[in-house]
């Protein structure tokens, strides 16, 4: 019994051993690539830095390509015996998720918006049905035959017309987030040649529906930082720059309203918030400042009947106030308490709806969700019967409606 004892310590101890004596040899064997030094000062407020390995954000340059292909093949060498392993994690995890998914509809100006997932295909398949859930269901893109061919393939900023004629979408194929925004006939099928490259993937129709607002990117920092209008079947290249945020802590976009009136340029960085507003009936008119930038000052804004509503730190409302101003009375010094500032109330945002507004709130550590019926009735806070819970809106992009949409 004793010699069995010692045998299998001894098996024990060399087992370590051996296995040690392995993997050092397969290191001995399998060396990572090194990157050359090539040493960039570079200066920021008077500070200067160096930075060795500098040269490598140059992602044409044939050395840098073949440096990554050599850490692609290190990796792969150095991890192939975890193959096995990798896919059975794969093939367990993909198990758990249900792949014949489908999202809840929603309605939109005529239509009910869908999205869903096949067994066994990669990616979404967004479809629309007219009027009813029981009608017949429109495929407005099967993204699983835009990505044939294709080693990353994504789609964004999907934005139909008002005229349900026309919808814009955005497709990236390198994984950058660089989008090239394209125009689809929703009637016939077709997707028309013109191309606009290097943008955030997102529109914004104008009520004329032939005219569309969008974001471009800086090339470098990918910080979107212009906006364009086109018009349809037009030279990208004629686009006209409509506005260029030109503070580089500052990033922009376009949007259209719920209310579908007007058209939004904002500006954002850390502190401070800055809008820019246009009636969406006169595209080519020029945007006027809702209220200009002020270090500090943070704000959102919501349209609804003659006027806006602002969500704001104003005055110093660190927890965040709602406050109103007419549409032809738009600065700082016309805004008026709505909801005034509360030092135990966190307010979060706002919906605006035909009939209601929601408001969404915190205290206490906990969300809250309150309606506030327009025509003077009695507001309430939705129930959740919980001690501690998650509660906030979701998608509710439909102005006349008796339903809202949380989670």
């Amino acid at each position: 019994m004793k010699k069995i004892t010692y045998f299998l310590l001894g098996c024990v101890i060399f087992a370590p051993v051996h296995s040690q004596n392995k993997t050092k040899k397969m290191s001995d064997k399998l060396q990572p690539p090194v990157a050359k030094i090539v040493p960039k000062t570079l200066e920021k407020h008077g500070d200067k830095r160096i930075d060795n390995y500098y040269w490598l954000n140059e992602r044409e340059n044939p050395e840098v390509i073949d440096y990554l292909n050599k850490e692609n093949e290190y990796y792969q060498k150095s991890t192939a015996h975890t193959k096995q392993f990798q896919e059975a994690l794969f093939l367990e995890m993909k198990s758990r998720i249900k792949e014949d998914d489908t999202s809840v509809p929603y309605f939109y100006n005529g239509y009910y918006y869908i999205t869903r997932f096949e067994k066994g295909k990669d990616y979404p398949i967004y479809a629309r049905k007219k009027g009813s859930l029981e009608a017949s269901e429109e495929i407005i893109f099967d993204c699983n035959e835009m990505a044939k061919g294709q080693s990353y393939f994504n789609l964004s900023g999907i934005s139909v017309s008002e005229d349900n004629k026309w919808v814009t979408f955005g497709v990236d194929l390198v994984s950058r987030r660089q989008y090239t925004i394209q125009i689809k006939n929703l009637e016939t099928g077709e997707i028309l040649p013109e191309k606009i490259e290097n943008t955030t993937g997102s529109c914004a129709w104008s009520s004329d529906n032939k005219t569309f607002f969008y974001t471009k990117n800086d090339p470098k920092t990918l910080r979107s930082d212009m906006v364009y209008r086109h018009e349809l079947n037009s030279d990208v290249t004629t686009d006209a720059l409509v506005f260029h945020e030109k503070d580089d802590t500052f990033y922009t976009f376009v949007y259209k309203d719920k209310s579908k009136k007007f058209l939004i340029i904002g500006s954002t960085s850390t502190l401070t918030s800055e809008y820019q507003i246009l009636e969406s009936n006169n595209p080519k008119g020029s945007f006027r400042y809702f209220s200009k930038r002020k270090r500090g000052l943070e704000y959102s804004i919501s349209h609804f009947g003659d006027n806006f509503y602002i969500v704001t730190n104003k005055d110093n409302a660190t927890n965040f106030k709602l406050m109103k101003t007419p549409e032809t009375a738009t600065s700082a010094e016309n805004w008026k308490d709505l909801i005034p500032h509360r030092k135990d109330v966190l307010l979060e945002g706002i919906d605006i709806f035909k009939n209601y507004l929601v408001v969404e709130e915190r205290s206490n550590g906990l969300n809250k969700i309150q309606i506030r019926p327009w025509d003077g009735g009695e507001a309430y806070y939705l129930s959740f019967q919980s001690e501690t819970y998650t509660a906030y809106t979701t998608t509710n992009p439909d102005f006349d409606t008796e339903i809202l949409r949380f989670a």
